[in-house]
């Protein structure tokens, strides 16, 4: 089972048991809504451009809406867990490229989003495919940094060092350093700074303006 699989049937186990009303780490979103979101993502291309264009963003939540109505929680869940259709069936290895970081983040989502949660401890192999995602997504996320970023990754196999360096946001001024395990780094980097258990490293200023910033897609 690849990371991707594995994580959409963990998702699809926790919706099932905080049930359709439960929040999540998605701003104004129940679980109801991440389920729609993930099958819209999939399932519905045409109308998934409102997730990164804002202008569409009304087509996107009325169908997001329509989904919600058509299929029902439980059948939103089952049609989560049972992966994407069209392309994604068609061409090898595209579930695990696209959506592995996805569903980790959306996971984490509802996780994160329950009381008392505590860090997953993540396979070395997981946390390697994470780290190495964000290395090449990175410099995307970081774009609306208002201050330089360093990510440094701890945890890794010994003898990496400086390997587990990467820039963000702006090459001049004010810079942040931040530590800690690769799912704790990406979830820092899609915007979920608050529920990510990272180290930062810098003057109190620059984290506090980094801690607030609009980070992500």
């Amino acid at each position: 089972m690849t990371h991707a699989r594995a994580e959409r049937a963990a998702l699809s186990d926790l919706f099932l048991q905080v049930g359709p009303d439960a929040p999540t780490l998605c701003e104004g979103w129940t679980t109801f809504d991440l389920a729609a979101h993930l099958v819209l993502r999939e399932r519905r291309p045409d109308a998934a451009g409102g997730i990164a264009i804002r202008r569409l963003a009304g087509r996107t939540a009325a169908v997001q809406e329509s989904l919600k109505a058509r299929y029902g929680y439980t059948g939103l869940v089952e049609l989560v867990r049972s992966g994407p259709a069209g392309l994604y069936g068609l061409v090898p290895g595209l579930d695990r490229a696209v959506n592995t970081v996805e569903l980790f983040v959306h996971h984490e989502d509802v996780r994160r989003a329950q009381p008392g949660w505590e860090p997953r401890e993540l396979s070395p192999g997981f946390e390697e495919l994470l780290w190495s995602r964000l290395r090449g997504l990175g410099r995307l996320l970081l774009r609306r940094s208002p201050v330089g970023v360093v990510l440094r990754r701890t945890g890794g196999p010994a003898g990496e060092g400086s390997r587990d360096v990467l820039l963000g946001g702006p090459r001049g001024g004010a810079r942040v350093e931040v530590s800690g395990r690769p799912g704790e780094l990406v979830l820092f980097c899609f915007g979920r700074q608050p529920y990510a258990r990272v180290e930062p490293t810098g003057s109190p200023e620059a984290v506090a303006r980094l801690r607030d910033a609009s980070l992500g897609l």
